[in-house]
């Protein structure tokens, strides 16, 4: 019975002991967190100091990519095809023949009416002698001349029609994938082969109305097609639209870039640039930027009651360009803020030693968990 109550004492006293330990560590690590000094795991961040940067004002749209001029070549009648005088994807000149079609019909047609012509033309002046002698009647000679006049438009209505027949180039460009072939019935309408002329490629744009006073004949524009990542085409702005839509409160215009290594192809989808302008501002890296919806804040370095820590500080941004963020206002240039590890720290945790560019540890508060 004796033995039995001192093992229920002992356990008693251990539990008592453990409890009294487990109380003094909770009770320590709390007064440490609240110093914000010195116990917990380091967490490894970077800081740097803001300084400026050259920013480049920019409007950037999306437009489709066409040539200079643009066309797709079709036939005007039914008719079989009995030559083809280009291959694809050929550089042909303006008038060139592309395709002949079946023309007996209209070369006998040519033969008649010059055949009539001929005999108009010579009854004509066989009148206008008699009339000039006195012989007929001057008013005769002047029914001949109007059946002269008349075969003369018949001979030419015939060679039109035979034209027809024959369809060329309407303007210098290149060719591009065709179907036809030689005995092919083709009828109005059918596409025979696209022509287009890319040593110039336009594209079309539209830029809100506040860019109004911005935007002028002449200015320099960039493009930069997706079809080509890292490409850049430099042209220029060569008409704008007369009026403003007003559904979408859009002008519209049209740059125009050289294309003499034929990269750019009508059809592309193409990001358009236009610089307004260079300015410099205070500018901090992206990494060093928190965006929690439309705010965004960074840490700032300051000196707290047992050393450094990091300040959430809001900041007003503005464009981000080659991995710099714009700040409008919040900082200032020499300030020190935090660059990154930025879910790994909370507002007030200390940051022990590190020189700006270096690592910097975390302490306190980067422990805890963001909420």
């Amino acid at each position: 019975m004796i033995r039995r109550h001192f093992f229920l004492v002992v356990a008693l006293a251990a539990v008592v002991l453990m409890l009294g330990v487990g109380g003094f560590k909770l009770a320590f690590a709390s007064k440490e967190t609240k110093g914000g000094g010195g116990g917990g795991r380091a967490t490894a961040v970077t800081q740097t100091v803001v300084g400026e940067r050259s920013f480049t004002d920019r409007i950037e749209v999306l437009g489709a990519a066409k040539g200079r001029q643009s066309v797709t070549i079709t036939s005007n009648t039914a008719e079989l095809i009995t030559a083809v005088r280009f291959t694809d994807g050929q550089a042909v000149s303006r008038g060139q023949v592309l395709v002949e079609l079946k023309a007996e019909a209209e070369d006998a047609g040519i033969a008649e009416a010059r055949a009539r012509l001929a005999q108009a033309e010579r009854d004509y002046k066989r009148w206008k002698t008699l009339a000039d002698k006195g012989i007929a009647p001057r008013a005769t000679a002047e029914q001949y001349l109007a059946a002269y006049e008349t075969s003369k438009a018949a001979v030419e209505s015939a060679q039109a029609n035979k034209l027809d027949r024959v369809i060329r180039a309407p303007f210098s460009g290149r060719v591009g994938i065709s179907d036809v072939a030689p005995g092919m019935l083709i009828s109005p309408g059918t596409a025979i082969v696209t022509l287009d002329d890319t040593a110039v490629i336009r594209v079309d744009f539209s830029v809100p109305d506040r860019y109004l006073e911005t935007l002028r004949i002449g200015l320099p524009i960039v493009a930069k097609p997706d079809a080509l990542p890292g490409e850049t085409f430099q042209g220029r702005i060569a008409q704008l639209d007369t009026r403003i839509d007003p559904t979408t409160r859009a002008l519209k215009a049209r740059a125009e870039f050289p294309n003499a290594s034929g990269r750019l192809k009508p059809g592309m989808l193409v990001k358009v640039a236009i610089d307004q302008g260079v300015r410099t501002s205070v500018a901090v890296p992206e990494a060093a930027v928190q965006f929690e919806g439309e705010q965004a804040s960074v840490y700032v370095v300051a000196k707290g009651p047992k050393g450094l820590v990091a300040r959430r500080t809001d900041v007003d941004t503005g464009i981000t360009e080659g991995g710099f963020v714009e700040i409008r206002s919040g900082l200032k240039t020499g300030d020190k803020i935090v660059a990154d590890g930025l879910n790994r720290i909370q507002d007030g945790a200390s940051i022990a030693g590190g020189k700006p560019g270096q690592k910097a540890e975390a302490k306190g508060g980067a422990d805890r968990k963001a909420g």
